[in-house]
């Protein structure tokens, strides 16, 4: 005895739908019941746009459709609605159910993105961030305490630039209103780590690709180039106050020993005080700080 196509397709871990053209849900199987939270008794006979669809993303439903209808099957992430009207990410693959070239249903196959983005995003050594359309974190990544000393409690639910330095906010708002076709969206930029601030490269990459839809994630690692910089200047600022203290005292010194000097031996001092004042000026205007 062969199983059918139903239970075979009830089988299947993924949450698997099948409608009609016109939206209403033919197929609900188990998997789908644990992802939405309707019992297949419920959702069977719905409009698909009343049981997974929320409000943000019925353009881009409609843009599926489009696809669809033009023979395209479509994949990608996609916020998803459960009972109750919470909204969850999932990886949704839809294609259609054709006869004689004409589209006559639609079978979707969906998955929790989350769980699988989260799994990957803990496994990383980058510190990563889940954030809303407001740029609220949503999620953060447990490597954000081990990088930055952040709690992952304190950072969901507080806006992301609230960490990052003021003049680079700035940077940070371009880099998400970057468009998603770009090739790199990533930049440098400095956060709060303890009681100072450090440079960070920052990439961002959206959690969907359809209209509607603003979830990001945030990719963050310390910035070893920036950091070295920084590191060279801090050292130059050290090197360059200390040698101008050292020069000063001897300017002191040679002022005191002008004043005493007999008269063959001051200008050979003069001249030595003026080879230091002016060793004073070059390394302020040369060597600033």
């Amino acid at each position: 005895m062969h199983p059918s196509a139903d239970e075979l397709l009830g089988a299947l871990g993924h949450a698997v739908i099948a409608t009609d053209v016109h939206g209403t849900v033919l197929f609900w199987n188990d998997a789908a019941e644990q992802l939405y939270g309707w019992p297949a008794a419920d959702a069977v006979g719905r409009d698909i746009t009343e049981v997974t669809v929320p409000t943000v993303s019925r353009q881009a439903a409609v843009e599926i459709m489009t696809a669809l209808r033009e023979g395209r099957p479509w994949s990608g992430g996609f916020p998803v609605q459960r009972r109750g009207g919470g909204v969850l990410h999932a990886l949704v693959t839809d294609s259609g159910v054709y006869r004689d070239g004409e589209l006559i249903g639609i079978v979707g196959a969906s998955l929790n993105l989350a769980d699988a983005v989260r799994h990957l995003m803990e496994r990383s050594s980058d510190a990563a961030v889940l954030i809303d359309g407001q740029h609220v974190v949503t999620y953060a990544s447990p490597a954000v305490a081990n990088l930055f000393g952040w709690a992952v409690d304190g950072v969901v639910g507080t806006p992301l630039a609230d960490r990052i330095h003021p003049e680079d906010r700035d940077d940070f708002e371009e880099l998400l209103a970057a468009r998603p076709t770009h090739a790199e969206r990533v930049g440098e930029l400095r956060v709060r780590t303890d009681e100072t601030w450090s440079w960070v490269e920052v990439a961002v990459t959206d959690l969907y690709t359809e209209p509607g839809s603003h979830s990001v994630v945030c990719n963050i690692r310390r910035s070893e180039r920036l950091a070295r910089i920084e590191e060279r200047e801090r050292i130059l600022e050290a090197v360059h106050s200390e040698v101008l203290q050292d020069l000063f005292a001897a300017e002191l010194e040679l002022d005191r020993a002008l004043t005493r000097a007999a008269p063959p031996v001051a200008p050979r001092i003069a001249a030595a005080r003026d080879d230091v004042a002016r060793a004073m000026s070059i390394l302020r205007e040369v060597v600033k700080p």
